[in-house]
């Protein structure tokens, strides 16, 4: 009997064990507004399976009481008994809710209600679609209040007004075809297809005579309707295959789920919503062609997913929801993780191992930011109902972290708008890209980042996303551009047309870092709809360029007497006519922030040195010194007062020229005891400056071209990777010891769509961005490499590709053979490994590109590049009269001497780096400088090598016999690899001559220590190597070693 008892006892706790589970969970309060307007009875069957989840997942309304399918929701309310309706407004809903649910707008029509004998005809609509003003209810709540949303199939279709579709596409991010459809298991006349199907498809087409399993496909529009079915041959099976995607997968930890045989419509992802699952049709050929003709493809997104500010934004591509019957009970743990074992096939199953399964991620979701709401401390502060993140006290620039202020010493790094392939206007840079980025960017110590201009949406959804979760949030200073040429070209800043242009951009600027931007497309700048909030985050304003100085002294002589400026929170005392303008323009984005979203924080505007406020009279070009905009003579007022203003200057050690001759900065004697002109440069600008002030530019480039020399090395070019790093960390140590606010790294990427003044007449410029040109220093600034290294110069036997030009079985050279990626030309030389040359001979390879021109070098073979290669000594030397550097500086401008017999003689390879100048101050005159830039440096040149030098162009293995060497495309005079573009007849066409070529010609001859040949390969009977070309170039990011010395730099900064 005791036994039995037991027993007994413990199969009822064993029944009862789930609900004691369930019970035990506790409430959490969840405030979820449901919207269904199609409620033709009380079945509630469009939204009763999400209060079933609710309940069951034991969320619970404000008052702590669970949610009821006939009454906690908003839309039509039929009573049955009373053959009745009344309606519950959508304008009732008021605010503050977690979660709003979109369930279904379609609405109902006067046969739907069981108390009306239906036809199965289209009758009159009783309620329903979508209201503007509901809508913009809805989605205020979402951008402004953080209420994540849910939108269902059939938001969009009739009845809802078109206009209000397009608004809800546009703030979905995705773009609707039209097309809805559904799949009905028996499609004869008389089943549960609608009668008005049936007759819009024959009005248009035969009779319906169709039967068995099928798709019926509607058009909103048009009303035209297509069937695809099983019984024909159009597909294979029933439903539509949902497949979740990489980020449905970690979204959902779902990978599988049953086919959906329900109502769905058929959109297309816009901008930066993402794809979380796809519909697969089960299509035979048939099908397909029937698709294709419709323009109807054949994978669409199922479920798709933005994020607004802190709102997670979800769109379902069907009628997920809709379920018959959903169990009585919900309080017993485990039960919907049953009823998904036990599914199998149907409408049902896609509820309980898909629909529930998202919903509970969906909800728990919305439960933990409202926790993570309340306990979040704010990062603005707030003074008489003004926000603002930051502020300037004093000589210290502080930010509002966790309820308090705090000392921020910059550290960033800047980011422009292009990466390879693209020119900045394009806005190109992916979501997934920021993404990446910014982890890397916080990854290196970095606290800040600053843009020029407008980036793409994604950026900012990127940026807020990341600070979400960033133990360090990455704060942002936000430009605002000024297009150059019209200001270059009017010389006057208050040109109507210029000052309304800029201040329709400040004002764009401003409602994109508030959330609160639609901007429309237009060439070469960013657009889209702007709805991450990151205004927190963006502690100061930096507006405008480096002023062109002409403008600056034209404006001076055109308005003399224009006086000072005083607006609502900007004031100027003794300005000129530029800082008048930039002024005005300060107190214009001030005003707008504050009286369209109560909120400010510092501003400031662009400044280099050229247009400082410090005399220079040993610079010798009158333009960088001929214009001044202080920021001393601009002030803040009123409330602006509270949060200041900031100097902010882009300073290079190389530029201008004064800062290699003026001796109180080559003499002057930093911290570390030694000579430095940056921080001589640095210590007078901050002591003629009432503000304190920003480094906003500063860095050296990882390039091979070279462009402008600093006595102490820190050069603009032929710096390698090493030293970037070591320099930055250099000057950033100057810029915080002579008392800076800190400084924002040159620049995060490489950035190939660059010139610069000599190497840009040899190019293409409408081609840059196709190529990278390890000539031109402009273009690798960045932190971040995309060069993909595509033969690791490391003298190892490892090409994977390439073509072989000539071999043969005797002698010390055995073989030739060549390949190329965006930025190199690769030549390997395999030797016989057992025949020491390397030591004792030379090796000399030519290259032709031009056609029936160059120097002879044998019968055969006219050379246009001569590679000289003495063991770790070399020069690549090119044909006089294919020499763009003499051209330019000989034919052009006369600033070498003539050469002789240019025809027949090759000459070094040479760059540029100043012009013949004299000092003002002294009479000193220097001469026209150059170097040679043809000098190939020996060494590994594989990243992933410990030896590895960035500058390194050669690499022989004495123990492989292998000669890897990677020449620059510009050293082969090309304009444009990926088109095959080649500088032309420079002697006819000048230098902008240009040609195509099939390829490069390529020979090598092996000399002895007399200059005697030894052997020979391609004199005779050349192959020539060519390549593909390319519209996109390949790319492969890498950080470069700068990154990761900068990474220590900025982790404990003195």
């Amino acid at each position: 009997m005791k036994k039995t008892t037991i027993s007994i006892a413990f199969i009822v706790l064993l029944f009862l064990s789930p609900f004691i589970f369930w019970l035990l969970q506790g409430n959490e309060p969840l405030n979820v507004a449901i919207i269904d307007k199609t409620v033709p009875s009380e079945e509630y069957r469009e939204h009763k399976g999400l209060t079933w989840v609710l309940n069951h997942q034991r969320y619970v309304k404000e008052d702590e009481s669970d949610y009821l399918a006939d009454t906690d929701y908003f839309g039509f309310m039929p009573d049955e008994a009373k053959k009745d309706y009344e309606v519950r407004g959508v304008e009732e809903m008021g605010s503050g809710h977690d979660l709003i649910y979109l369930a279904d707008t379609y609405g109902v029509y006067e046969d739907d209600l069981p108390w009306q004998e239906a036809e199965g005809e289209r009758s009159e609509l009783v309620y329903g679609g979508l209201e503007m003003a509901e809508w913009q209810m809805i989605k205020q709540q979402v951008r402004d209040g953080g209420s994540d949303l849910v939108v269902e199939f059939n938001t969009f279709a009739s009845p809802t007004d078109s206009a209000v579709s397009a608004d809800m596409e546009e703030f979905l991010g995705i773009k609707w075809s039209g097309w809805s459809g559904r799949y009905f298991p028996d499609l004869a006349s008389g089943s549960e297809v609608p009668e008005w199907i049936v007759q819009n498809y024959e009005q248009d087409a035969e009779d319906w005579q169709f039967t068995g399993g099928g798709f019926v496909l509607v058009e909103d529009a048009s009303g035209e309707i297509v069937v695809l079915s099983e019984e024909r041959g159009d597909i294979e099976n029933a439903g539509l295959q949902v497949k979740f995607t990489e980020l449905g997968q970690t979204a959902f930890d779902l990978e599988e789920s049953p086919t959906f045989d329900y109502w769905f419509d058929i959109n297309e992802a816009q901008g930066e919503t993402e794809v979380l699952a796809e519909y697969e049709w089960p299509l035979n050929e048939q099908g397909q062609e029937a698709l294709s003709e419709r323009g109807i493809p054949e994978n669409f997104p199922a479920v798709l997913h933005t994020s607004m500010n802190d709102s997670g934004v979800y769109y379902f591509a069907g009628d997920f929801v809709d379920i018959e019957d959903v169990p009585s009970f919900y309080r017993y743990g485990g039960l919907a993780k049953m009823k998904d074992w036990l599914s199998f096939g149907g409408s049902d199953s896609f509820y309980w191992k898909t629909y529930v399964p998202m919903m509970e991620t969906i909800l728990a979701d919305s439960a933990e930011k409202e926790r993570d709401t309340e306990e979040r401390v704010s990062v603005a502060a707030e003074k008489g109902g003004i926000s603002y993140p930051s502020r300037v006290n004093g000589e210290q620039f502080e930010v509002f972290e966790g309820g308090e202020w705090k000392d921020f010493t910059v550290k960033g790094v800047n980011m422009g708008m292009a990466k390879p392939g693209t020119f900045p206007g394009e806005a190109a840079i992916s979501r997934e890209e920021y993404d990446r980025w910014f982890k890397e960017i916080g990854e290196m110590n970095a606290n800040a980042i600053r843009v020029y201009t407008l980036h793409p949406p994604a950026f900012y959804k990127a940026l807020a996303q990341y600070n979400k979760t960033a133990e360090t949030p990455l704060y942002l200073y936000h430009g605002v551009w000024i297009d150059e040429e019209p200001l270059e070209e009017t010389l006057d800043a208050f040109t109507p047309e210029i000052t309304e242009r800029f201040q329709q951009e400040m004002k764009k600027v401003a409602d994109a870092v508030h959330g609160d931007a639609q901007v429309d497309e237009e060439p070469g700048h960013a657009s889209g709809n702007y709805t991450a909030d990151i205004s927190d985050y963006v502690i100061g304003w930096m507006i405008g360029i480096e002023w062109y100085p002409f403008t600056v002294d034209e404006m001076d002589k055109k308005y003399p007497d224009l006086g000072d400026f005083s607006g609502t929170f900007i004031e100027t005392e003794d300005a000129n006519p530029m800082e008048h303008w930039i002024a005005q323009q300060l107190d214009e984005l001030a005003v707008y922030e504050y009286e369209t979203y109560k909120s400010m924080r510092p501003l400031s505007y662009t400044n280099w040195v050229t247009t400082d406020n410090i005399d220079q009279p040993a610079e010798p070009s009158e333009q960088e010194d001929m214009a001044t905009v202080d920021p001393n003579h601009i002030r803040t007022k009123g409330e602006l007062a509270e949060v200041g203003m900031f100097a902010s200057y882009h300073v290079y050690p190389y530029y201008p020229d004064f800062l290699n001759l003026e001796e109180k900065y080559t003499e002057f004697i930093d911290h570390r005891g030694e000579r430095n002109n940056y921080a001589g440069y640095l210590r007078d600008l901050n002591e003629s400056h009432d503000m304190p002030l920003l480094i906003a530019e500063f860095g050296v480039p990882a390039s091979r071209g070279m462009t402008h020399k600093n006595p102490f090395g820190w050069n603009q070019g032929f710096i390698s990777e090493s030293e970037q790093g070591e320099i930055v960390s250099r000057l950033y140590e100057d810029i915080l010891e002579e008392g800076m606010l800190g400084g924002l790294v040159f620049t995060w990427q490489d950035e190939w769509f660059k010139r610069t003044w000599n190497t840009m007449e040899y190019d293409n410029p409408n081609e840059r961005p196709f190529w990278s040109n390890a000539q031109t220093n402009e273009q690798q600034f960045g932190l971040l490499s995309f060069d993909r290294h595509k033969v690791k110069v490391d003298g190892e036997d490892d090409w994977q590709e390439g073509t072989l030009l000539d071999e043969k079985e005797q002698g010390a050279l055995r073989s030739l053979s060549m390949d190329s990626d965006e930025r190199y030309v690769y030549v390997k030389a395999e030797f016989d490994p057992k025949q020491e040359w390397w030591n004792e001979d030379s090796l000399r390879l030519y290259f032709s590109v031009r056609e029936n021109e160059g120097i002879e070098v044998a019968e055969e073979f006219l050379a246009d590049f001569e590679l000289s290669i003495k063991g770790k000594e070399a020069a690549l030397k090119v044909a006089g009269d294919y020499d763009t550097f003499y051209y330019d500086y000989y034919n052009r401008l006369e600033m070498i001497p003539k050469e002789p017999d240019i025809e027949n003689n090759f000459h070094p390879m040479r760059l540029a780096l100043n012009k013949k100048f004299t000092r003002p101050d002294t009479g000193e005159v220097y001469p026209f400088e150059y170097y040679e830039t043809g000098e190939l440096r020996f060494g590994i040149a594989d990243p992933e090598d410990e030896q590895y030098d960035s500058l390194n162009d050669y690499y022989y293995s004495e123990e492989e016999g292998i000669l890897e060497i990677r020449i620059p495309w510009m050293l082969l005079n090309a304009k444009d690899p990926a088109k095959k573009e080649f500088t032309g007849d420079l002697q006819k066409d000048g230098i902008e001559a240009s040609m195509t070529v099939n390829g490069i010609k390529a020979a090598a001859v092996l000399e002895d220590e007399n200059g005697d040949e030894i052997e020979s390969m391609g004199l005779e009977d050349s192959k020539v190597y060519s390549w593909e070309a390319w519209e996109l170039p390949e790319t492969q990011e890498r950080l470069k070693e700068s990154y990761y010395i900068l990474q220590e730099t900025f982790k404990d900064p003195k």
